[in-house]
């Protein structure tokens, strides 16, 4: 007998599971009743997080860059387990970027084709199984940085202030679906993104602590969510801060490492 929805295994498919916080989300996960889908674009990292999660993940191995190969990828985790319950679009890269450099073009265009492209071809292939379901989860990995545009960091910035226009458009659009979307906006969390940052991280959070409230936000079905709260905090403030004052307080503030992202 076929168990329902309630009884059966979850299905989480989570891209950017190679490493940071996507890896961390997928180690939290599969702690309960899920199957998981580990996408991303390092066979041997994704095996190896397969193996500790003890049975409970698909490997599949694509660049989210890559519409075709995301449709693909879609296509496979539905026909060998069914339509995901929840899928999170946790692929990112981050670098500094300067725009004097024409060279840092090449690093702004893979930033925002990985960022912002990368969620879009994660979540289309998924849209229409889910609505047809009438249920589901869609999660988008945001940033604090896209409060206010960073020095050093102005495809990053821009790329993730894209995303929570983009996250919020489509939770506008399924509205009444039965799909929810659910951005969360992470400050400094522990990872290799972060571990190169130059310069003090205020409110730092270990990545399975941070996996383990991020999971609890998805439950709440939140809209958007802040990780941790203190840097929402922070960002508010940002945010309420005259232009003048902002740009005098950062103009000298530290900047990520320039060059192309892994």
């Amino acid at each position: 007998m076929r168990r329902d929805a309630a009884s059966r295994p979850r299905r989480i498919f989570i891209t950017g599971a190679s490493s940071g916080i996507g890896a961390a989300l997928a180690r939290h996960y599969a702690q309960q009743d899920v199957i998981l889908g580990l996408a991303g674009r390092r066979r041997e990292a994704l095996a190896a997080l397969a193996a500790e999660c003890g049975g409970r993940a698909r490997v599949f191995v694509a660049d989210v860059a890559d519409a075709a190969a995301m449709a693909a990828v879609a296509a496979q985790f539905i026909e060998a387990v069914g339509v995901p319950d929840i899928v999170i679009a946790s692929a990112g890269v981050s670098v500094g970027t300067l725009t004097e450099h024409a060279e840092d073009a090449e690093a702004f265009a893979r930033v925002m084709q990985t960022n912002v492209l990368g969620m879009v071809h994660t979540f289309q292939p998924f849209m229409a199984p889910m609505r047809a379901a009438g249920t589901g989860t869609l999660v988008g990995i945001a940033s604090v940085a896209g409060v206010r545009g960073l020095p050093g960091a102005g495809a990053y910035s821009a790329s993730k202030a894209a995303v929570r226009r983009y996250l919020e458009s489509l939770r506008v659009e399924l509205h009444g679906s039965g799909l929810r979307v659910v951005t969360i906006s992470p400050g400094y969390i522990a990872t290799p993104m972060t571990a190169i940052n130059p310069y003090p991280m205020p409110f730092l959070l270990p990545a399975d602590v941070a996996a383990a409230r991020m999971a609890r936000a998805i439950a709440a079905g939140r809209r958007h969510v802040v990780i941790p709260w203190q840097m929402g905090v922070v960002a508010r403030v940002l945010g309420w801060l005259p232009d003048a004052l902002y740009d005098r307080l950062f103009a000298r503030a530290g900047r990520k490492p320039r060059g192309l992202p892994l």
